[in-house]
């Protein structure tokens, strides 16, 4: 079978999916059947845009097969004041309940996440989830050193980033790295991928506003990222894949409290080009 076929009984030779192609692979000569190009084999990226633009059905594609493609429930589909609220009311939560997520609430999480766009449809992402308290206030301590490696290093940027004073929260019995929380979820991908920095971030986006609709919360643990990219022992304590790197890294659990009001934000600057 080549990289795809079609149905010549149903297909309505409409050239939606010749339209549709991102590389530009399907053709129809001379009011024919859509068919691949010469290099369409090697320069397909099985990303499932001609199966999942077909109205009859008709593309059969080796990789991405139509019966594994779930249709779109349009009864499911949010409207645009839905979508306004949810993204505007999301929030960075800090503070969580002492609460176990269950393992297959993740997986489902991680499931949803994984539709996220990734360049060239390469869906690199891999995924780390820890939930093990002890582990995760060893990360929390190792950050701090490395937060410490900065005063002692780069003065001026830890006064930016105020760390001698979270240092001194930490000292006090405050974790300011992973505020506690149930569980840490990271993305991580080759570090040589010039892609999966992005590709990372976007997934885990994806994580969240999957998590917030299942009335969970959370945070972007930026110290902690930085950390693991200049930091060797951290990067060593997450023992990652040999090669790869972590790209992000998010707090997650049940938020401790509701937040009940949308904060103003400042006005976007745009510069429009009409």
């Amino acid at each position: 079978m080549n990289i795809f076929e079609v149905d010549r009984n149903t297909c309505n030779r409409d050239g939606i999916c010749v339209e549709s192609c991102p590389s530009g692979l399907i053709e129809m000569k001379d009011g024919g059947y859509p068919s691949p190009v010469a290099e369409a084999e090697e320069v397909c990226i099985r990303c499932g845009h001609c199966v999942a633009v077909c109205p009859t059905g008709s593309m059969k594609h080796r990789v991405v097969k139509l019966e594994k493609c779930l249709p779109i429930n349009k009864d499911l589909m949010i409207t645009p004041e839905q979508c306004e609220q949810f993204l505007k009311a999301r929030r960075s939560g800090r503070a969580f309940k002492k609460k176990t997520i269950p393992q297959g609430d993740f997986a489902g999480l991680i499931d949803t996440a994984r539709f996220a766009p990734t360049g060239h449809n390469s869906q690199g992402v891999e995924w780390l989830v820890i939930a093990d308290h002890e582990e995760l206030h060893k990360l929390s301590g190792l950050t701090v050193d490395w937060m410490r490696t900065i005063i002692r290093d780069n003065p001026k940027l830890a006064a930016e980033l105020f760390l001698e004073r979270g240092i001194g929260r930490w000292e006090q019995g405050i974790d300011i790295i992973l505020r506690d929380a149930p569980a840490l979820v990271i993305t991580h991908a080759p570090k040589e991928s010039r892609i999966a920095p992005m590709d990372c971030v976007i997934a885990l986006t994806y994580f969240e506003l999957t998590a917030f609709s299942m009335g969970l919360c959370g945070c972007w643990a930026g110290y902690f990222r930085s950390a693991t990219a200049n930091y060797p022992p951290l990067a060593e304590a997450l023992r990652l894949p040999d090669g790869n790197q972590c790209f992000g890294a998010m707090m997650v659990g049940y938020p401790k409290f509701s937040f009940r009001r949308i904060p103003t934000r400042k006005p976007p600057k745009v510069t429009w080009r009409l």
